[in-house]
């Protein structure tokens, strides 16, 4: 009986560390928690400004933002300074009416890499 339960304590101790050590590792990765332009929205251009906040510290200058245009072109958008350490802002110019993607990838301040994609559609005035 006594040996049953060290087995069954030490199992649960096994079970806890594992949870406490998922929980440890997802949290360490940035989640896009607002976005401009939001997820599937329409805007009007030609030019929009872009801002994406995350539930983590960022750097800045190791993530990377990419618009895809409707014709099937993109180009990467130049990162402003930030403004908050949570935060992205740019700017998309000459945005022609149709479908765009932005890509975005950012380096959280632990190291973990994490990338999304936010497509929005411009109409005409």
């Amino acid at each position: 009986m006594q040996m049953r339960r060290q087995f069954g304590r030490a199992a649960l101790a096994v079970a806890l560390a594992g949870f406490l050590l998922a929980a440890a590792t997802a949290s360490g990765h940035a989640i896009l928690v607002e976005s401009n332009p939001a997820a599937n929205s329409k805007i009007h251009g030609p030019t929009v400004a872009v801002r994406l906040k995350f539930n983590s510290r960022i750097d800045g200058s190791r993530s990377r933002l990419t618009l895809f245009r409707p014709d099937g072109t993109s180009g990467e958008l130049k990162i402003q300074e930030q403004s908050t350490p949570d935060s992205l802002a740019s700017e998309a110019t000459g945005l022609k009416p149709g479908s765009h993607r932005i890509h975005w990838q950012v380096l959280a301040a632990d190291g973990h890499i994490t990338r999304g994609d936010i497509s929005f559609t411009v109409t005409e005035n």
